[in-house]
C-alpha cells in the first residue's frame, strides 16, 4: 500500500468503500490523513469500522470542516444528477477527487518522474493494460498493475524511479483526477458507453481526453471519428512542445509515422518509414481477433517508445495468457469450445467475439445496455443459435427471430447446458459455445467476473459430460 502524505493533516470526507474505496480511506489514514467515511452498505461500514476506519453518517456531518471529498468512481458526478455528497461538497466550496488523484499527488511529491503509463478507452483497455504489463514485466521491469483492472491505484507500491506503475483508468476516475499527467498516456478507442452517467457522447469523448492531454507523451488511435479529433489537437501540443511527443496507432490505415496492424502484423514506422514488422499474432489464441490487433499495436507502440528491442516485444507476446473473461477459452470437448467473454458488456465488445469465430452457439443478455445488440444483426451468419438469459432475453429474442434461431433460457446454467448439447451435435465443424452477453450483469451476477467464474465452472462441467458421453458411446 501506498500511504499518502500529500493529505496529513487533513480532514478527509469519503463516500463509498468498495474495493478502491476502502484502499483509500486506509491510505490517507496512513499518511496522517483524518477520515470520516461512509457507505450505504452494511456489511462495507462494518469492514471499515473493523480496520480502524471512523465511519459516520456524512449526511449528518457538517461539511464546512471538510477539506476534500474523496468519492467512489461508482457515483455519479453529474449526471444524470449529481450524487448528494457531491452537492454537499460543491455548496461547501471544496474539491472533489477519486483515489487515482492522490496517487498522482503522492507520485509528484514522491517522484514526479516516476514511470508512470495510463490505458483507456471503452473496449479492449483491460486486454492493452495487462499485456503492457506482461512485456515490461518479461523485460526485467518492476511492474506494478493495477487501476479499474483490478488491484487499486493506491495498494500498489509507492512511486520510484525504478518501478513501472501501469494503470488502467476509466472515464470516471478521470473525471476525479484532475492533476492527471502520466508519462505515457493512451487512448485506445471511443464508442458510445455510459452515456447515463456523461450525459452525451461528446461529454464522455471530453472526459476520456484529459487523460491524453495531460500526458507527457501520448499513443491516440485514429480508427473513431472522437480519436482522430483528440489526436490531431493533440498533434498540435506536440508540434509546439517536442518533448510532448504523439504517436498515431491504427489497424486501418498504413502510418508514415506510426504503429498499425496489417492482418495480424504489426508494423512501425518509427524507426524506419519504409515499415518493420514488430511481430505477427497469427496462431497467437490470447490475441485472437482485429480487437486483438488493436490492442497489441497500442502495447507494441508502449514498448518501442520506452526502448525496448523487437526481441523483447515479440518473446513477452509470444507467452502472453490472456485476460480472464475476456475470450478465454474454458473447456474443450472434441470440436466444441468453450469461450468466456463475460468482460464483453456491450455489444461493441460483443462484436469483436462474434468476429473472432464461426458456427457460433451464443449466450447473450443480462441487463441491458443503451443501443442493446441493434449493431449485431449482420454477424449473426456466424450464430448457429442464441441462448437468452436475464433482463434482457425477451427484448433479444424478438429482434433475434428473424435473424437466427433463438431461445429464452432465462439462467446461464440452463444457456449453458442447451448450447452445450447443441454444439456437440453439430456437424459442419469446430463449434463454439460463447458466453458473451453484450449486456451487464447485475440483473442476476455481482459483476461481470462472477457471471464468468460460473461460466468457466459450469463449462467445466459439461466438457466432463460430453468426454465422458463421447467415451461410453452413449
Amino acid at each position: 500500500m501506498t500511504p499518502d502524505l500529500s493529505f496529513a493533516k487533513k480532514k478527509v470526507a469519503l463516500f463509498g468503500l468498495g474495493g478502491s474505496g476502502y484502499v483509500t480511506a486506509r491510505a490517507l489514514l496512513a499518511g496522517g490523513a483524518s477520515v470520516i467515511a461512509w457507505d450505504d452498505n452494511a456489511m462495507a461500514r462494518a469492514r471499515a469500522v473493523n480496520a480502524g476506519i471512523e465511519v459516520s453518517d456524512l449526511a449528518r456531518a457538517d461539511w464546512s470542516g471538510f477539506d476534500c471529498l474523496v468519492l467512489t468512481p461508482g457515483v455519479p458526478l453529474t449526471h444524470p444528477v449529481p450524487h448528494w455528497t457531491v452537492q454537499n461538497a460543491q455548496k461547501a466550496g471544496i474539491e472533489i477527487i477519486g483515489d487515482i488523484e492522490i496517487f498522482c499527488r503522492e507520485r509528484a511529491a514522491l517522484c514526479p518522474d516516476a514511470p508512470f503509463i495510463a490505458i483507456t478507452g471503452t473496449n479492449g483497455k483491460s486486454t492493452t493494460t495487462a499485456l503492457i504489463a506482461h512485456i515490461f514485466s518479461q523485460s526485467g521491469f518492476d511492474v506494478q498493475l493495477g487501476g479499474n483492472i483490478g488491484t487499486p491505484a493506491l495498494a500498489l507500491e509507492a512511486p520510484s524511479r525504478d518501478r513501472v506503475h501501469i494503470l488502467e483508468i476509466s472515464s470516471f476516475q478521470i473525471d476525479l483526477a484532475p492533476s492527471l499527467n502520466p508519462s505515457v498516456g493512451l487512448l485506445i478507442n471511443l464508442t458510445p458507453d455510459h452515456i447515463d452517467r456523461h450525459g452525451t457522447m461528446e461529454h464522455y469523448a471530453s472526459v476520456k481526453e484529459r487523460l491524453v492531454s495531460g500526458s507527457v507523451r501520448a499513443l491516440v488511435s485514429i480508427d473513431d471519428a472522437y480519436c482522430w479529433q483528440i489526436g490531431e489537437r493533440r498533434n498540435k501540443v506536440s508540434a509546439l512542445d517536442r518533448e510532448r511527443l504523439s504517436i498515431p496507432v491504427s489497424t486501418r490505415t498504413r502510418l508514415r509515422q506510426g504503429v498499425f496492424a496489417q492482418g495480424s502484423q504489426i508494423i512501425s514506422t518509427l524507426r524506419d518509414g519504409a515499415g518493420e514488422i514488430i511481430c505477427d499474432l497469427d496462431g497467437i489464441a490470447s490475441l485472437r481477433g482485429a480487437h486483438n490487433a488493436q490492442n497489441a499495436a497500442f502495447a507494441c507502440a508502449t514498448a518501442l517508445m520506452w526502448g525496448l528491442s523487437t526481441d523483447e516485444i515479440v518473446l513477452a507476446i509470444s507467452t502472453f495468457p490472456g485476460l480472464p473473461h475476456r475470450m478465454e477459452q474454458t473447456a474443450q470437448a472434441g470440436h466444441v469450445l468453450f469461450i468466456n467473454d463475460s468482460k464483453a458488456t456491450n455489444a461493441d465488445a460483443t462484436e469483436k467475439a462474434l468476429l473472432s469465430f464461426q458456427n457460433i452457439f451464443w449466450i447473450a443478455g443480462g441487463q441491458a445496455k443503451e443501443g442493446g445488440i441493434g449493431t449485431l444483426m449482420e454477424l449473426m451468419s456466424r450464430v448457429q443459435k442464441a441462448y437468452l438469459i436475464g433482463e434482457a432475453a425477451g427484448d433479444f429474442s424478438r429482434m433475434l427471430k428473424d435473424r437466427t434461431d433463438n431461445v429464452i433460457c432465462g439462467t446461464l446454467d440452463v444457456a449453458l447446458d442447451m448450447a452445450a448439447k447443441d454444439a456437440n451435435a453439430f456437424a459442419g465443424g469446430e463449434a463454439v459455445v460463447l458466453l458473451s452477453p453484450a449486456c451487464a450483469s447485475y440483473d442476476q451476477f455481482t459483476n461481470y467476473g462472477v457471471r464468468g467464474d460460473t461460466f468457466r465452472k459450469l463449462s467445466v462441467v459439461a466438457a466432463a459430460r460430453l468426454l465422458d458421453a463421447s467415451s461410453t458411446g452413449v
